[in-house]
């Protein structure tokens, strides 16, 4: 049975970091392309970054670049979202999809 767990959310002040991980299982990880998307609260899902199969292609947003970094690790079959310098606008539910399979979000909360 596919599943994606993601982990790593809390409760962090201004200028703290996370890593979030996605842990994939149940399929082939390293055949995908992954996502992670942010949602915030009153507001639509957006796309922060993708990352193809082998992990030498990636996007990221514009508003994010500077401080957010998709990684994976296939042997691992995990993802990582590294968030540095985070700010109160970064509260949300981070999700990751690793093909057509998502994680259950992981929630980030940016106060102080």
């Amino acid at each position: 049975q596919a599943q994606v767990v993601a982990s790593g959310g809390g409760l962090v002040q201004p200028g703290g970091s996370l890593r979030l991980s996605c842990v994939a299982s149940g399929f082939t990880f390293d055949t995908l392309g992954l996502g992670w998307y942010r949602q915030a609260p009153g507001k639509e899902r957006e796309l922060l970054a993708t990352m193809n199969r082998s992990g030498g292609d990636t996007y990221t947003s514009d508003s994010v670049r500077e401080r957010f970094t998709v990684s994976r690790d296939n042997p691992k079959s995990t993802t990582y979202l590294q968030i540095k310098d985070l700010k109160p606008e970064d509260t949300g539910v981070y999700y990751c999809s690793i093909g057509i399979e998502w994680g259950q979000g992981t929630q980030v909360t940016v106060s102080s």
